[in-house]
């Protein structure tokens, strides 16, 4: 055997094993190491006080998926003013039971919610090309029991936004909150809710599954503070250097996750959610993850200064199940 025949076949095996073992970490290690983003925003009215809002989005749960619930429902202990829910909570027919597990202790305090396509109907298997070469054509798997899901958060006092508007009081202070239905599956209906937020309001939210520019573009025009939405998975797959290679939606790369400046005025929070498919469980530089934002007071002369975010693992961090 010549030396280039040897070196190119080390070169080949070390390719191999350093694949096997970035595949081994997004799907054995990442993929479960939970993780808390903190933001500090400048959204809310002249001398409101701060306002603590939990971001949770793309749960995707599966029954038997213990520790991401015991993780989720822990997050109570942050003690948020304010629970938003995006969507995206079902990858079985039988995990409302386990959804509400996780949600436990949350749904004692005020929260908001909309749905994103995976409450709607299940995973199913795809080719990850359909993710580099997006198409408006959808492939659905079998209904979910979004309904029953509906239902418990009712119940427990949480509000459904869809194609809603609403004044809340929050911590004493006056919230006005919209919302739509899933723009991934063009369910959105911005008219329904379009027209300015009660300008006396300490805060305007608008809440979304899919961070869609159409519907970004219709809450920023309307004169909103903040919108906040998940679905994108951060990109699910990062590149060092490079960021998301996807984002499954209209939205740029560069606002995979995260806060960012929409239009002038508007705040948008993109969060990279904490589940995957079943189908494709791995995640790589894109830890799962919920978000801690503080909502403070917007300057007297507003700047394009960035978010205060930092990243930090929370309670039972990186556990298995």
């Amino acid at each position: 055997m010549s030396t280039f025949a040897r070196h190119a076949g080390r070169v080949a095996l070390g390719t191999t094993a350093l694949g096997t073992a970035t595949l081994a970490y997004a799907a054995g290690i990442e993929r479960r190491r939970w993780t808390l983003r903190q933001a500090t925003l400048p959204v809310l009215a002249e001398g409101s006080r701060p306002l603590r809002v939990l971001h949770i989005s793309d749960l995707h749960m599966l029954p038997g998926q213990r520790s991401k619930q015991r993780w989720v429902a822990a997050l109570d202990e942050l003690d948020p003013d304010l629970v938003v829910n995006t969507g995206d909570n079902l990858a079985h027919r039988q995990a409302v039971p386990a959804v509400l597990r996780a949600l436990g202790p949350l749904l004692n305090r005020p929260g908001v919610f909309v749905f994103g396509s995976n409450d709607y109907y299940a995973p199913r298997p795809k080719n990850p090309a359909r993710y580099l070469f997006p198409s408006h054509k959808r492939i659905h798997g079998v209904p979910l029991p979004w309904r029953d899901l509906r239902a418990a958060l009712l119940e427990r006092g949480w509000h459904d936004l869809t194609h809603v508007r609403r004044l809340l009081t929050i911590d004493g202070q006056t919230v006005a909150v919209a919302g739509v239905d899933d723009p991934h599956l063009r369910r959105d209906r911005y008219p329904d809710i379009a027209g300015r937020p009660d300008p006396s309001a300490a805060l305007r939210l608008g809440v979304t599954h899919s961070p869609e520019p159409r519907v970004l573009d219709g809450f920023a025009g309307d004169g909103y503070d903040l919108v906040l939405a998940g679905h994108t998975h951060g990109g699910q797959l990062r590149l060092p250097g490079y960021g998301a290679i996807v984002t499954n939606c209209e939205l740029d790369r560069t606002r995979a996750r995260g806060a960012s400046r929409w239009g002038a005025h508007m705040w948008l929070h993109v969060s990279a959610g904490l589940g995957t498919s079943p189908y494709a469980p791995v995640r790589f530089a894109c830890p799962p993850e919920a978000s801690l934002l503080t909502l403070v007071p917007r300057p007297t002369r507003e700047t394009e200064a960035p978010s205060t975010v930092t990243r930090a693992q929370f309670g039972a961090g990186a556990g298995f199940g």
